[in-house]
């Protein structure tokens, strides 16, 4: 079962990306064609006007939630999402934090991750696709195996994905009225239950453990000090750097079954290949997982 989220944000200045569409059709016809998913498991969620369903923050976590209610003991279970991402840090947030931006500008945090991946029954997989900036580390306390890479930057050669954090402060201080400089405060008055599990007083949030094995695997655009690139140049469609890249390694290897690290390796090496050098995609996951294939079931499932 799949979730697949392009957010373009249509008509919200400073936020419309070009790309983020093109890669959930994208990644949609993949999953059908090479990966076997029958298309009634795949929901397809994009911001484009008149869609019956947007991807709201609530409507993202509410087809999680209910992909990972349905999930048994062999599933396979995909998230791709391609928008913003941020990193939100201390004194604006209770801990250094990486969110993904919904549509309706909802936040998703590294915490609510983490919930979700701790409720993967024994035996299924959850791998996330993030093409978003600064979506290293999303899952909470997970493994890093492929992680920071200190090839110099060249910032002057980008269009990133990028919301500055201050000027998303601002305008849900302008919704709320409150000169708080803790965004969870704005989060929860603008969004109530809806707002992230980091941001509510909620015992959950301190028993917060990852499951052992664990089954939660991510694949980041790029590391959380990095922005991931919206190509709109020398490319048939505008599409996201690193779904972009991933598409070209699964075809570049048809018919091969590709490890979640060879996938993260492969794909940087596109991104050198075309000169990008301002984001390295990195792999969160166990040490099993990493070499596990690509939205492959478990060879050997962990025992309940």
């Amino acid at each position: 079962m799949a979730l697949v989220v392009g957010c373009n944000y249509p008509g919200v200045p400073g936020y419309v990306l070009h790309g983020c569409h093109n890669d959930a059709l994208a990644m949609r016809e993949v999953l059908i064609t090479r990966f076997g998913f029958d298309s009634k498991h795949v929901e397809l969620v994009i911001d484009k006007p008149g869609s019956p369903i947007m991807p709201t923050g609530a409507n993202i976590k509410r087809a999680l939630n209910k992909m990972i209610d349905r999930a048994e003991q062999g599933d396979v279970l995909f998230f791709h999402f391609s928008g913003h991402g941020m990193l939100i840090q201390p004194p604006y947030a209770p801990k250094e934090e990486e969110v993904i931006i919904a549509s309706d500008k909802n936040i998703i945090t590294s915490v609510d991750f983490r919930q979700l991946v701790n409720r993967v029954p024994k035996g299924a997989t959850f791998t996330i696709l993030a093409d978003s900036c600064q979506s290293g580390g999303l899952i909470d306390k997970e493994k890093e195996q492929i992680g920071p890479d200190t090839t110099p930057r060249n910032p002057n050669n980008t269009k990133p994905r990028m919301i500055p954090f201050q000027s998303f402060l601002q305008y849900f201080t302008s919704l709320t009225g409150n000169t708080s400089t803790d965004i969870g405060t704005h989060m929860v008055q603008v969004f109530g239950d809806d707002a992230s599990l980091m941001f509510h007083d909620d015992p959950i949030k301190t028993s917060l453990r990852p499951l052992k094995p664990d089954e939660g695997i991510l694949l980041s655009g790029c590391q959380k000090d990095e922005y991931s690139d919206d190509l709109t140049e020398n490319v048939v469609k505008p599409c996201g750097a690193f779904s972009n890249a991933v598409q070209m390694v699964l075809k570049e290897n048809p018919g091969r079954g590709l490890s979640n690290r060879e996938i993260v390796m492969m794909a940087r090496k596109i991104l050198k290949r075309q000169e990008n050098e301002d984001q390295h995609p990195c792999l969160y996951c166990s040490d099993r997982n990493a070499n596990a294939v690509f939205l492959g079931i478990p060879t050997n499932p962990p025992h309940a």
